[in-house]
């Protein structure tokens, strides 16, 4: 297509080559032949006979079938097409045409859903395993962001309120636990896909009846082999005309889920950003704003946010039409079905190319870290001030009040006149608490206030994470290009 016709942002400039494939034409059609084949030799194979007892599918039909699985006649079939509008026969067709011999028996017993919705399942398949590929090393980048950064002490916000510190690494657990949720339940989902099979018109395979000739054991071992050859474990065990809608609401809610992952770290991180705190990557000649030039904006982060929101509303999609279907049934789910799965699949492999490429390489700027959370630290030491006073024979209740006065004092300095906390010195300089600030210098330690979050980090890794990785490595050190 040329400047002159909408092209999709998702094949232009968001989804990799590989999840475009997987959504292609080619994909589509070369697997339609493949469902084509695998049918003709399971009823090869089970021993369709013609009338005279001859085979009804000879060996030299399925070669012949074989031989042009890949080299796709679209010419034929789109013309065939604006005569039949059809599109499941006008392959018939166009197959047929350079299958002669085997030309009666393509599609023979099936219904378009044969190939039309095993083709969807098999689709789906493939894109959620290239999806779990990439989230695997989005939780790998992580893993080793979070092992790295397990000691730095940050300030933690509840809120986005100065709370009790954690560290860089802790943080990053965060984000990674939430990632190997979305993992389990797309382990879930693929595991529990299952092609629709060879079931008629409307599910009672009644054309496999006539075929074979009311042989209930004989029609029994269809489908298992068609879901043997086409590398699924079974077909589903009942249907109308079509697979129950509910598999595209689960496998877009799984979607929506590493879209919502996603989205909660890119906001994380676009506020780390405005803090100076920890940057995305900025490469050395992009433009951060065509007016001010010294901007340095969080763009990939953003982006994440923008096609995150997207997944997630689109999973509205697969709910309503699963819900609408008709009986056995209709054929409104078709148009939407078309958008809303292959958008679906191509915005999140885009959300997780950005993440890849933000996670590797997040810049933290520790120095920065360090002078907020010092800026912040003495309100938090003042209950280990508090606790000490006590210890050594103090009034509980006196100190809280005089900390609590001291701190409204600072706090007002902090906020009101824009100098820097002054509350230490407050407390040194009050003769109640009999403490110079060389005293109180020692409570100024970051590390004695994360708790337990570097103890936290190296065990989830070593007992969640780095167990899944392991079993995966093969699928890890992808590597991603980010268009514009």
């Amino acid at each position: 297509m040329g400047t002159d016709g909408y092209i999709s942002p998702l094949s232009e400039r968001y989804a990799s080559k590989e999840m475009q494939y997987i959504f292609s034409q080619d994909k589509k059609f070369t697997t339609w032949r493949k469902l084509w084949i695998a049918l003709a030799e399971t009823e090869a194979e089970l021993g369709l006979k013609n009338e005279d007892g001859s085979p009804r599918i000879t060996s030299e039909m399925i070669d012949e079938l074989k031989s042009h699985q890949d080299d796709i006649n679209y010419d034929v079939a789109k013309a065939r097409e604006k005569e039949v509008r059809h599109d499941v026969m006008s392959h018939v067709y166009a197959y047929g045409q350079q299958c002669p011999k085997a030309a009666g028996i393509i599609h023979l017993g099936a219904t378009s859903c044969y190939v039309g919705d095993n083709t969807d399942i098999i689709i789906m398949r493939d894109g959620l395993k290239l999806v779990r590929k990439k989230l695997l090393n989005v939780i790998d980048a992580l893993a080793k962001f979070a092992k790295e950064y397990k000691d730095l002490p940050t300030l933690a916000f509840t809120h986005f309120q100065p709370a009790q510190p954690t560290t860089v690494g802790k943080r990053a657990t965060l984000w990674i636990n939430e990632f190997m949720m979305d993992l389990e339940d797309l382990d879930y989902v693929i595991s529990s896909l299952k092609l629709l099979g060879s079931k008629g018109t409307t599910g009672t395979q009644a054309s496999f009846k006539e075929l074979f000739n009311d042989d209930d054991e004989t029609i029994d071992k269809i489908d298992p082999m068609i879901a043997k050859k086409m590398g699924f474990d079974a077909c589903v065990p009942v249907s109308g005309q079509t697979y129950s809608r509910k598999v595209d609401t689960r496998v877009a809610n799984v979607l929506a889920g590493i879209a919502a992952s996603a989205h909660k770290m890119s906001n994380d991180i676009r506020l780390l950003q405005h803090l100076k705190e920890v940057e995305e990557p900025f490469e050395k000649n992009q433009i951060g704003s065509s007016a001010m030039a010294y901007k340095r904006n969080p763009m990939r982060s953003e982006r994440i946010a923008s096609l995150s929101r997207y997944v997630m509303i689109d999973a509205l999609n697969p709910a309503i039409t699963s819900a609408t279907q008709w009986f056995e049934r209709t054929l409104d789910d078709s148009a939407n079905k078309r958008l809303s799965i292959a958008e679906g699949f191509l915005a999140t492999d885009g959300i997780l190319d950005l993440c890849i490429n933000v996670t590797n390489g997040l810049v933290v700027n520790d120095k920065v870290i360090t002078k907020r959370l010092m800026s912040e630290l003495p309100f938090m030491a003042t209950e280990n001030i508090i606790m000490d006073g006590v210890k050594a024979g103090g009034n509980r209740q006196e100190y809280h009040e005089k900390i609590r006065q001291l701190s409204m004092e600072a706090g007002n300095t902090v906020k009101k006149e824009g100098r820097d906390n002054d509350l230490l010195e407050r407390i040194a300089a009050d003769d109640f608490f009999g403490l110079d600030l060389s005293d109180l210098q020692s409570y100024m330690k970051p590390e004695n206030y994360v708790g337990r979050a570097p103890y936290q980090v190296e065990a989830y890794l070593r007992d969640v994470v780095t167990p899944v990785l392991s079993s995966n490595k093969e699928e890890l050190g992808v590597s991603v290009d980010i268009n514009v």
